[in-house]
């Protein structure tokens, strides 16, 4: 079960699920870049103290499930991630600079918790009973 994030301030659990595509949807993320890729998606996440709970690599997308502080938008995790991701595996992997950017500039985000949208919602109508 997640653990809550505790400041002095704040309690909080903002749980990202994300997902993003390489330019044009090319099966580039296998072997070797897949490796990399993974290693540095940990690295950022560790050095800006975002949990990461899941990660998978598939050959033309990236599935993150992403806890962070309740500050920290959805849009800058993205924008760390495939900031460094795309300098260091471009540089890395001369094969990549085939294509006009690494990274497409959509995602998908989706926020989740510990529970489900049903229960907070009768949570909430319950409130007044």
């Amino acid at each position: 079960m997640q653990q809550y994030r505790k400041s002095n301030h704040s309690v909080s659990m903002v749980n990202y699920h994300l997902v993003w595509t390489p330019k044009r949807r090319k099966k580039v993320l296998t072997g070797d870049v897949e490796k990399r890729l993974r290693d540095i998606i940990w690295e950022v996440c560790q050095e800006k103290e975002w949990v990461v709970i899941a990660l998978e690599i598939m050959p033309d997308h990236v599935h993150l499930f992403v806890n962070t502080p309740p500050k920290v938008a959805a849009h800058q995790v993205i924008k760390a991630i495939k900031g460094r991701s795309s300098r260091l595996l471009r540089q890395e992997f001369p094969i990549l600079l085939k294509l006009p950017s690494l990274w497409t500039h959509s995602y998908f985000v989706s926020t989740a918790g510990n529970v489900s949208n049903t229960t907070v919602r009768r949570y909430i109508e319950n409130q007044k009973k």
